[in-house]
């Protein structure tokens, strides 16, 4: 039989390195080849391949029309990245091509468009793909497909103004149960930048002060919020991917920490720029305070994939800022203080009221169940350990030592 005669199917990216999937960015050149084996001569109306690449959303959600009326509300979108189409192999005349049995490799080659794509991606309620489709067109035999993905990460170079810039804030609670007033606790926190790149680790500088007649405990989180948008409404999953808690703070007594660490597992970069999808990261500095809910301060992180070089430049490829090596998903993340609590123990009581309402437009608390369900942390780069640069200078306007980065007397 003719459709016997296709012995191998199948499409290869270039790539500089074996076993290692591609990775490209905006304006970069995706190129490869299909590859086809057959067993016999074979006659070939046209072998045709499409390139596309989109972000779509879609999740249901019940709703009630009364008390024995119920039904299912729908919400989807998409956004179109990449369309691109080539024709790999038909005859000018439009008469079948003959190919002898044995291997025959067809080249492609397109450029992917200069304006900024989006960062591959995969979540539950929607996705960021691009891939490469090719059909076999034979007459009387049904078309044979075969479609591949490849990745795309937007570089996020962490080495800007905006994202070198000090991210600091405090916050305040009194204490109640009922009328009675038993003080105040406040927070007062800082890190050095707002961004950061997996793999890192963040010193917190934070002073913690109890004015209460009970002692409160002073944790820190790093939260991944993924937004799910279509139709007016956003569906969100919240999950704690790093921890650190620090020692109790006594009754009527203050805590400092000097740039206590938490260290960065590798998680996906921000996604900030697409319609339907972002993917949001939080150092959120909190303490429980007796009698009232919890005291939250919160600091925006961005995860970039440009580490912090301070005489260096990026270069022009994207792929030479990344290993995309498959053992970063398997790499265990040392120095982890204690496992990552539920995200509900880390949540304002109006944040719990809130997400508990029917209303369409609340954003869903539910657990993350795969923080990255497809290998996108396998898009990490691979990062280095630099040392601090030496500081000689004398600061004309010292700050308290509470607060200094590097205060060696602490």
């Amino acid at each position: 039989m003719i459709f016997d005669k296709v012995k191998k199917f199948d499409i290869v990216f270039d790539s500089p390195e074996i076993d290692s999937p591609p990775v490209f960015s905006s304006g970069d050149v995706v190129s490869g080849k299909v590859v086809l084996e057959l067993g016999g001569e074979s006659k070939i109306e046209s072998l045709k391949l499409h390139a596309e690449g989109f972000a779509k959303v879609h999740w249901t959600e019940s709703r009630s029309a009364g008390s024995s009326t119920a039904y299912t509300q729908n919400y989807s979108d998409e956004v179109e990245y990449l369309n691109r189409r080539e024709l790999l192999l038909q005859a000018d005349n439009g008469e079948l091509t003959i190919l002898p049995a044995g291997k025959h490799e067809f080249p492609f080659s397109f450029q992917l468009p200069e304006e900024t794509l989006v960062t591959s991606f995969e979540g539950k309620h929607g996705s960021i793909r691009y891939w490469v489709k090719v059909k076999l067109h034979r007459p009387w035999c049904t078309v044979r497909k075969i479609k591949k993905e490849f990745t795309v990460i937007e570089p996020i170079d962490i080495n800007t103004p905006t994202l070198l810039a000090p991210q600091a804030g405090t916050k305040d609670k009194n204490a109640r149960v009922w009328y009675r007033n038993f003080g105040q606790v406040s927070v007062t926190a800082k890190i050095d930048r707002k961004g950061y790149t997996p793999g890192e680790v963040i010193p917190v500088f934070a002073e913690f002060d109890n004015a209460t007649s009970r002692s409160i405990v002073p944790k820190a989180y790093i939260t991944q919020t993924q937004t799910f948008i279509a139709r007016g409404t956003m569906k969100q999953k919240r999950a704690v991917v790093a921890t650190l808690c620090g020692d109790p703070v006594g009754a009527r007594r203050r805590e400092t920490w000097h740039g206590r660490a938490i260290k960065i597992p590798p998680v996906g970069p921000s996604i900030l720029q697409c319609r339907i999808i972002k993917v949001e990261y939080t150092l959120k500095v909190c303490v429980d305070v007796p009698g009232t809910s919890k005291l939250f301060l919160e600091l925006p992180l961005v995860m970039g994939t440009i580490p912090l070089h301070p005489f260096g430049s990026r270069t022009s490829s994207v792929s030479s800022q990344y290993s995309v090596n498959l053992e970063w998903i398997r790499m265990a993340i040392a120095e982890q203080p204690e496992p990552p609590p539920e995200y509900s123990s880390v949540v304002t009581d109006a944040e719990a009221v809130q997400n508990s309402s029917p209303a369409p437009c609340s954003p869903a608390e539910d657990e993350l169940s795969g923080l990255l369900e497809r290998p996108l942390m396998a898009y990490v780069q691979e990062f280095r350990f630099r040392p601090p640069p030496v500081y000689s200078e004398v600061d004309p306007n010292p700050q308290p030592c509470s607060m200094r980065p590097r205060c060696m007397t602490c």
